[in-house]
């Protein structure tokens, strides 16, 4: 069912650069996640960077260019254009998802989807390997009072992404199209509706994933969601799934939720991906924005090379080592899944050699 591996990781496909790591050498991120502004059309109720404030704050496209090139040659396989904003607010998107392609690099996007029009559409979709589309209720009512914006939304993002669809096939482009769910009390009842009208309209899958409290956001609403009776939702949605369309509840991510302990003490991931702020800061975890031990550099100052080996960075990784202790950290965090893997390279069970 879940042939992109959402609900796992890809890392044991980089076995050279997970065997250099292993040696102790200094490696270079395989995936990087950029912000291409920190501003942002929709406030939704569970937005995990709320307490960036939704700053108006946007990456120099030229500048950016130069650094995608300089991470290509360093080894950069792929950058999802996301952020604390929305990416297609950014007036040069285009030119950036450009840059990437031209430096080598897989890319991909996250988005809300209302303002990929006919127009977008034809210049983004041909240069991606998917985009996701955050779509938090099967209704335009719920729709609106969750993403805190206007009813019409709703009808503009399924219409966006039934003429992208029509476009992808035409032009026989090779986009993964998916739509995402939050699954909060307010949607649980619709999330039927939504793979309904995904698989009416002919994307790949409706990813249902679960509510995870961030470090240092100012919503707490739904720090106690409750995913323990998943099993009668996951039975129903299954049966909207077909040859071409798949639905994928992430339930071993929600039952990772109840886990008392993290599977491993350090934080084991961080040389093998980075985050690009809309200010240009280069950040060894998204968790942790804004909170200067995880700041490495900015890429306004300074090239990506500088950025990684320098001192800044070095500390950074060196108090992550020592001192920074996960059972604090956020629940099923981005690089949860990457983390077991490494920790189990690093202490593997018994019997090993029997494979």
């Amino acid at each position: 069912m879940d042939k992109y591996r959402i609900d796992s990781h890809k890392l044991m496909f980089h076995v050279p650069r997970v065997n250099a790591w292993l040696q102790g050498e200094q490696v270079y991120p395989l995936y990087a996640e950029i912000s291409p502004t920190g501003a942002c059309n929709h406030r939704c109720t569970f937005c995990a960077l709320d307490y960036m404030e939704y700053q108006p704050r946007y990456l120099d496209a030229d500048l950016l260019a130069e650094r995608l090139k300089e991470l290509g040659q360093l080894g950069l396989k792929s950058v999802m254009f996301a952020g604390e904003g929305e990416p297609f607010l950014h007036p040069q998107l285009a030119q950036m998802v450009g840059a990437a392609k031209t430096a080598g690099i897989d890319v991909a996007l996250t988005s809300n989807g209302v303002l990929m029009d006919e127009e977008r559409a034809r210049w983004i979709l041909p240069q991606l390997s998917w985009i996701k589309v955050s779509i938090n209720a099967g209704r335009a009512a719920t729709y609106s009072a969750i993403h805190r914006t206007k009813e019409s939304d709703f009808a503009k993002v399924i219409e966006n992404f039934r003429r992208a669809v029509k476009l992808r096939t035409e032009n026989n482009w090779d986009c993964t199209i998916g739509f995402q769910m939050l699954l909060l009390p307010e949607n649980r009842d619709e999330a039927a509706d939504l793979a309904a009208i995904g698989r009416e309209i002919g994307i790949d899958y409706l990813v249902i994933k679960p509510y995870s409290q961030h470090l240092h956001s100012q919503t707490e609403q739904y720090r106690d969601t409750d995913y323990s009776d998943i099993e009668d939702l996951q039975q129903q949605l299954a049966g909207y799934s077909n040859d071409r369309f798949k639905v994928l509840v992430r339930a071993g991510t929600m039952a990772k939720l109840k886990a008392e302990n993290p599977a491993y003490p350090r934080c084991l991931a961080l040389p093998f991906w980075s985050y690009i702020d809309a200010g240009g800061g280069v950040w060894g975890c998204s968790a942790h924005l804004g909170d200067e031990r995880f700041l490495y550099g900015n890429i306004n100052q300074q090239s990506f090379a500088q950025i990684w080996s320098g001192e800044a960075r070095q500390k950074s990784l060196a108090w992550v080592a020592d001192e920074l202790d996960t059972s604090g950290c956020r629940v099923n965090c981005r690089m949860d899944e990457i983390n077991r893997y490494l920790h189990e390279l690093k202490h593997p069970g018994a019997h090993v050699n029997f494979i």
